[in-house]
């Protein structure tokens, strides 16, 4: 019995993992330019002491992201910057390393910083500030304008120019702060994407997330199947062995 034991309870564990990774990417559902997270499920021999060949149990990884492109949508806002084919933008992470985005809906903090998703946007120069009160120009290029509050039109500024990469032949890695980086060698720091001159964006609009709501909700609910089948075993399991234990047990 101790066979389906470990098979049941190992799947009934990684389930759970598994309702995680389907709550994460629902929850980003309406996350501009997000990319979901894959995940698998595979097989694997028990470890240990007295490690026997038929009892395996169940791990659970998440090999990658989905970079299928999310559905683009006209909004008609100044900042909100839909990345065209494999184009993504620079930005700064928690840890301050060069990190990668789709996320288009480009705010300006306090500060003047050009942020997305609360992390600054990085140009041919560092991070992106704007002069306060100035009004933001973004060219197809990424290149930056500036108007001066209440400056004549002829009157507009060049900023600089957002760095966008291309990732087409790159291998990117989801970071815990949910941003992408280059995977570098073993023992290797990230390695950064030289800035692609050829990348494009259009303004005004912004790409959305590539996560179905509709299947996300089907997966959670034959997750959730599946975890009360494997819990089942289980009990299923625990009373078998209480009737063999009821028929070996001497009467007196």
């Amino acid at each position: 019995m101790d066979r389906v034991i470990y098979t049941a309870m190992s799947g009934a564990k990684q389930a759970l993992e598994r309702q995680s990774v389907l709550s994460n990417n629902l929850a980003n559902v309406g996350t501009s330019g997000f990319r979901a997270q894959m995940l698998s499920m595979r097989s694997v021999p028990v470890q240990g002491d007295a490690v026997l060949g038929t009892r395996t149990s169940v791990a659970m990884s998440t090999p990658g992201a989905d970079f299928a492109a999310g559905p683009v949508q006209y909004t008609g806002r100044d900042l909100d910057v839909a990345l065209m084919d494999d184009a993504w933008l620079a930005v700064s992470g928690a840890d301050g390393e060069e990190s990668y985005t789709r996320r288009g809906d480009l705010q300006i903090d306090s500060e003047g910083f050009l942020t997305s998703g609360g992390y600054a946007v990085l140009g041919d120069g560092g991070p992106v500030q704007v002069p306060l009160g100035a009004q933001l120009f973004i060219a197809s290029d990424g290149t930056l304008s500036t108007l001066g509050e209440g400056e004549a039109p002829g009157s507009i500024a060049q900023l600089g120019r957002l760095k966008l990469v291309d990732a087409g032949d790159a291998t990117l890695v989801r970071g815990e702060d949910g941003l992408f980086r280059q995977l570098a060698p073993q023992g290797q720091n990230s390695q950064l994407l030289p800035a692609d001159e050829n990348a494009r964006l259009a303004t005004g609009s912004l790409e959305g997330s590539n996560v179905s709501a509709i299947e996300s909700m089907v997966d959670m609910i034959a997750n959730a199947r599946m975890y009360e089948m494997q819990m089942k075993v289980i009990k299923s399991t625990e009373e078998n062995d209480q009737r063999a234990n009821s028929l070996l047990s001497v009467q007196n």
